[in-house]
């Protein structure tokens, strides 16, 4: 049996570990104002009938605080690059020059910023969402455990754990929220 809750409480944490890691992927394609790479990691060109994400056919370089550089393997793939970007909607509007596709991220209004920083505060509460709904999953199995016979201060205890283990990626959810929020109000 208490192989059965080291399993559930295992379980929870993995689970609520992957809600932050989910949330840190997603705040990762919010634009900060500066240019950095992971604006383009989620964007996939074909390539040659199979959907390719665009770091495994160029390189994506910073050029300066607002620029992007892509430079592909192949030149052929220009158009293709350029397309995928275009379909994205991201807001942002590729330059191609026949060598290079170049990038120049617009500066954002401060009512675009809060509007970026509330979009970061309500993928936080998804995630928040997702650890709760561990928690509670967690929970009833442990009820359930103690109603098969585990002892029942044992079952309390834990509880305990996994209510400690929300409480610390509560913390790690806030942590990151508040960065991103800073990053993105920063002028």
């Amino acid at each position: 049996m208490q192989e059965d809750i080291d399993f559930i409480i295992e379980t929870a944490q993995e689970s609520m570990s992957a809600s932050i890691d989910h949330l840190n992927h997603e705040l990762s394609k919010i634009r900060s104002g500066k240019a950095s790479p992971s604006l383009l990691q989620d964007i996939r060109i074909d390539y040659y009938g199979s959907q390719t994400p665009i770091s495994q056919v160029a390189n994506v370089n910073v050029a300066d605080g607002r620029t992007l550089i892509v430079e592909p393997w192949e030149k052929s793939n220009l158009g293709a690059i350029e397309k995928a970007i275009f379909a994205e909607n991201i807001g942002i509007t590729p330059q191609n020059d026949g060598q290079i596709i170049r990038i120049n991220l617009p500066p954002m209004t401060e009512n675009r910023r809060k509007e970026l920083a509330k979009q970061a505060g309500a993928m936080g509460e998804k995630a928040k969402v997702s650890i709760r709904s561990a928690r509670r999953d967690a929970m009833e199995e442990i009820k359930k455990e103690v109603k098969d016979g585990y002892p029942e201060d044992a079952g309390k205890r834990a509880e305990t754990q996994i209510e400690d283990l929300m409480k610390a990626f509560y913390a790690k959810e806030g942590a990151l929220v508040a960065a991103k929020e800073r990053d993105i109000m920063t002028v």
